[in-house]
């Protein structure tokens, strides 16, 4: 499998901290991101969303870096990181659909404002932030509810869940991210950072943040 990638990336630390996590095997290929390699005709042949990540299984190609996730544990029988009892799993689904329809965008906005624009040289739009914060705390709230009663997304060991769900939230401390009032979220996010696929992936030196 080759995964066409761009390790700063948020869906890219994801699939990366995933595939450490499951122990699976594939071939990176980088794209650089800021380059705009992503929107190339050659990267667009193979995702025409021109998004990373995309992976390439022969004559098969996924993209969303949720379904590669969910590929990858079916495909190498991972049922303990993405398990098969109905429940289980269709929660583990639950929690990756709203990863990727409420919680990558609300938490998007802090990595633009905070990391990305500082790294291209523009500062922050607080007017963006401050009306942005409502949500970001409503959807908090929904993941710091489910963190009070277990200690993990969807049980009590890790699942690709995890992974998803702490990816938009990767770079929290430079991201600047309003997670005071959040404290099981901030609890689960310790325990997120000491694994060490997510240690394996830590995007800070490759970005040069300080």
């Amino acid at each position: 499998m080759k995964l066409y990638h761009d390790p700063v990336t948020v869906n890219c630390r994801k699939v990366l901290a995933g595939f450490e996590l499951m122990g699976t095997k594939y071939e990176p290929v980088k794209v650089d991101y800021f380059a705009g390699a992503h929107k190339g005709p050659e990267y667009t042949a193979i995702n025409p969303n021109q998004q990373l990540p995309a992976l390439v299984d022969g004559d098969f190609t996924v993209w969303e870096s949720n379904a590669i996730l969910q590929y990858a544990a079916d495909k190498d029988g991972k049922a303990a990181f993405y398990p098969q009892d109905l429940r289980t799993r269709t929660d583990v689904n639950r929690w990756l659909l709203w990863e990727s329809n409420q919680w990558f965008p609300s938490c998007y906005t802090w990595l633009v404002e905070n990391v990305v624009k500082p790294i291209l040289g523009a500062p922050p739009d607080k007017a963006v932030l401050d009306a942005a914060e409502a949500k970001f705390h409503q959807l908090a709230n929904i993941l710091d509810e489910r963190l009070a009663k277990q200690p993990w997304l969807c049980g009590q060991n890790v699942t690709i869940a995890d992974i998803a769900v702490a990816a938009p939230m990767h770079l929290h401390k430079y991201q600047k991210l309003p997670l005071v009032p959040h404290p099981h979220v901030r609890a689960w996010m310790e325990r997120v950072e000491a694994l060490p696929c997510w240690k394996k992936t830590d995007p800070v030196p490759l970005l040069g943040l300080q």
